[in-house]
């Protein structure tokens, strides 16, 4: 087993092997379909022998903030003081994933999968041997605790870095922040939905009212400053993948909390990231002040380079696993958002799989094995038939309309 300070270890390595310059990308002289995608090479692939491919990659144009430091800045003054400070943003073009690829999403959501249980479980899958398994290494299993746990994939040439973030697990040592993470990200008030949950509430933001559902605005934002949100946890490790190989491509994946903690990630460095059936985190990303750049063209939304891929038969993506009598309230959940950052590629497994509605298809396996390795094509509104649906933008999408939002504590927390 890896422990977390596996990641520190390697500082030392990386000096020894500064020398050679690892390329973002490997380009090999191979046929493609489409001029715009590069295939992904396995680097260790015999002489006069055709290389695999493994994962496809596409030209990827991403905005980054130019200082890291002036980015945090920005946020904290604005979550803190409530003021806005300007942030430079650098474009640039990267290459990521493919998302229009069916066997390169099923990889990725293969890599979510494992970030859940050590390698050599029995649900680990194996994946292409583009990967090398030797220098891939799992984070946050040494310590019950930290609750952030996770999977660092390598190419074999390094070229490439997949960062894979678990997501809640029910039922474990993780399961206590798990839950804490999932009610202060994506409820609408701090998990309240109704009189019946106000001990069980992770902030105190609720004002009474008689006729409306309040929630006070500036108490939210302070109840995301704590040590126990993943998000920040999240930040210190990608800053650390980024001294580690300073050359490499880094994506971010992960499914459910781990999807959304993904794309919140990837917005904050400009970073490719693929979400699967994660809950809607641009709420999230408002409340955490999350500095993002500006939109271009005719977009209202800002060009964060995220992917959320799900299907319409899972609850929890779409925000539809709410009220009382819910199965995730009754578990102690209040997954109430369902707005998300970027694109999202939405499989209709409700028409095309008869599927119904139903909390168990939340599964990243049912996901892999019924949804993405399906080799039938998936219709469009215009009857063509695709191997991946296309990625649209949501718009003219609002979370939490129920709610009135604004300052409406009279003793704010200090």
């Amino acid at each position: 087993m890896y422990p977390l300070f596996y990641i520190t270890s390697l500082l030392h390595i990386l000096t020894i092997t500064s020398a050679t310059v690892v390329p973002n990308w490997v380009n090999f002289d191979l046929p493609v379909a489409d001029d715009d995608q590069l295939p992904f090479i396995a680097a260790y692939t015999p002489p006069f022998e055709p290389p695999a491919i493994s994962l496809k990659t596409r030209p990827t144009t991403v905005y980054r903030p130019k200082s890291l430091d002036a980015h945090e800045h920005a946020r904290l003054r604005s979550l803190l003081h409530a003021e806005t400070e300007p942030i430079e943003w650098e474009q640039m073009v990267v290459s990521g994933p493919d998302v229009e690829d069916r066997h390169t999403l099923s990889q990725l959501a293969r890599m979510t999968a494992n970030a859940y249980q050590l390698p050599g479980h029995k649900n680990w899958y194996d994946l292409d041997p583009s990967w090398n398994p030797n220098a891939s290494f799992p984070f946050g299993w040494d310590n019950d605790e930290d609750g952030f746990r996770g999977h660092v994939f390598t190419s074999r040439d390094n070229s490439t870095i997949v960062l894979s973030i678990k997501g809640t697990t029910l039922q474990g040592p993780t399961s206590k922040k798990d839950k804490l993470n999932d009610n202060l990200l994506f409820s609408c008030c701090c998990a309240r939905v109704d009189f019946s949950w106000m001990f069980s509430t992770v902030c105190d933001c609720y004002s009474w009212s008689a006729l409306h559902q309040r929630c006070d605005d500036t108490c939210l934002s302070k109840a995301l400053i704590q040590d126990s949100l993943f998000y920040s946890t999240g930040v210190k490790l990608v800053k650390d993948l980024r001294f580690l190989y300073p050359f490499a491509d880094i994506w971010l994946v992960g499914h459910s909390l781990g999807g959304s903690l993904a794309s919140l990630l990837g917005s904050t460095f400009g970073l490719p990231a693929v979400a699967f059936e994660a809950p809607g985190e641009r709420m999230a990303a408002n409340r955490l002040h999350l500095p993002l750049p500006p939109p271009i063209g005719d977009s209202s939304r800002p060009p964060v380079p995220v992917t959320h891929v799900y299907h319409n038969a899972d609850p929890v993506p779409q925000g539809a696993c709410t009220g009382v009598a819910s199965p995730c309230a009754q578990a102690g959940y209040a997954l109430e958002t369902r707005c998300h950052l970027g694109k999202s590629i939405v499989y209709d497994t409700v028409q095309k799989l008869g599927w119904h509605v139903d909390l168990r298809k939340h599964v990243i396996k049912e996901v892999i094995l019924e949804v993405l390795d399906l080799e039938d094509g998936w219709p469009d509104e215009d009857g063509n038939e695709w191997d991946v649906p296309a990625a649209r933008e949501e718009e003219d999408c609002v979370d939490c309309f129920k709610w009135e939002f604004g300052d409406y504590k009279k003793d704010k927390q200090g």
